[in-house]
């Protein structure tokens, strides 16, 4: 027998041997691999966390920090399509979803202005988060210890002032808003919470003094109080002891994202096809003299929409310059209302006094009524507060409720945004 012939069986043993050994190597590898790629696909993504997690003390700072921005998309959301609604602007798109902003006559099963985010000029979305994260900032610091947060009350004090405020958009933008998941809330409702958490802000910042805030709380606090019809509580919160004419707290804005943008430069200056401002405000004069709380610019151009004429606005320079949404200027406002004709004429004498334009006319002081409402028309010009001033004043639609809509249409007679249906259908207690 030859070597090879002699030791032939013995390689075919350790051969098969081999084999079986590969075999159970693959099948073990199979085995491992099946179950690495098991564990792999059933990983929880790390792309959301836990909320418990995120709502511990040492993330104070954060949690507040990012209700303000939520609150702060959501009010330049809410000077444009308010502006829109209320006749300081016209839209100059070509995007038909936003024409019933414009055109007065939203719709409870629109989703632009119910879903739509605040960067593309939704609103009840974006104002019900900053309510909802506002909210929950204050319950947070509630529950936490000084202890626990440093600076705790001042932190308290920021929470409540922009959760009074985010309470002021659903107010003064809808007819109806619900919270939490909570029954149908009138606008009178809404203001009861806004001049709650107003209320706490106004304690929390006294001590220790935060004089910014505690201004704030009181002219978010007489703004609520106005709206419900209390002046004398009003008045009383805004007395120059409390809020100097001078005072002014602006949002935030920078070019980080379009979620930080300056909403009105960005719909208006930015872009032909946001939006124009509307021929009511064009070419104002007081005693004369230009209004210079108007400032405007002719583009002499069409805008995107080749329908209406681009009429730029120059209150806000950039897409990074902040929106008032507190100011000393809105109490004296506040306060000449809350005081009537008398005490009032003298306060808006100041005002004008204040801007470098003439006092009012004999006939101005003798309509006291309408010369506060053209005042307050022209000194928060896109700031907010127009929308609700002709709900509450009843004052006249521009342009008049029949009259033919440019784009499609004849423009309707709202002076509030409806419950949307998304609310309501996923609202178990409505």
């Amino acid at each position: 027998m030859t070597p090879s012939t002699q030791f032939a069986p013995a390689r075919r043993v350790r051969a098969r041997r081999g084999v079986r050994a590969l075999a159970v190597l693959w099948l073990l590898s199979t085995v491992a691999c099946g179950d690495t790629v098991d564990r792999l696909l059933s990983a929880e993504t790390p792309s959301r966390l836990p909320e418990a997690g995120f709502l511990v003390p040492e993330n104070a700072q954060l949690i507040v920090n990012s209700a303000v921005a939520d609150f702060e998309c959501a009010w330049g959301a809410y000077v444009v399509t308010s502006g829109m609604a209320s006749g300081e602007l016209f839209d100059a798109s070509q995007t038909a979803t936003r024409w019933n902003y414009d055109r007065r006559n939203v719709a409870s099963v629109d989703a632009h202005y119910s879903t739509f985010n605040c960067e593309n000029i939704g609103i009840y979305t974006p104002a019900s988060t900053a309510r909802y994260t506002t909210d929950q900032a204050v319950k947070q610091l509630d529950e936490w210890t000084d202890e626990q947060v440093p600076n705790r009350q001042r932190l308290l004090a920021r929470a409540a002032v922009y959760a009074g405020y985010s309470y002021i958009v659903l107010a003064e933008g809808f007819c109806e808003a619900a919270v939490d998941l909570g029954p149908k809330l009138t606008s009178a409702n809404l203001l009861d919470s806004a001049e709650a958490r107003f209320t706490r802000a106004i304690a929390a910042a006294t001590a220790p003094a935060d004089s910014l805030l505690l201004r704030a709380a009181y002219v978010g606090r007489a703004r609520a109080r106005i709206g419900k019809g209390d002046a004398a509580g009003a008045a009383a919160d805004v007395s120059v002891q409390h809020v100097p004419t001078t005072f002014t707290l602006l949002t935030t804005a920078d070019n980080n994202s379009g979620r930080r943008n300056n909403r009105v430069y960005a719909q208006n200056n930015a872009s032909t096809s946001g939006v124009t401002v509307a021929p009511a405000y064009r070419n104002l004069t007081v005693g004369g003299v230009p209004d210079t709380r108007v400032s405007l610019t002719n583009a002499n151009r069409k805008a995107g929409d080749q329908v209406n004429d681009l009429w730029t606005q120059n209150k806000y320079t950039s897409l990074t310059a902040g929106i008032p949404f507190s100011s000393g200027v809105e109490a004296r406002l506040i306060q000449a209302e809350a005081l009537g004709a008398a005490q009032g004429v003298p306060i808006l004498n100041a005002l004008r006094q204040f801007r470098g334009l003439p006092t009012l006319s004999a006939a101005e002081q003798a309509s006291f009524a309408a010369t506060l409402w053209e005042e307050r028309r022209r000194e928060l010009f896109l700031q907010g507060t127009r929308w609700f001033d002709v709900r509450r004043g009843n004052l006249a639609l521009v342009p008049a409720t029949g009259a033919a809509y440019p784009k499609a249409g004849t423009y309707g007679d709202q002076r509030c945004w409806p419950l949307p249906d998304v609310e309501v259908a996923a609202n178990p207690n409505i």
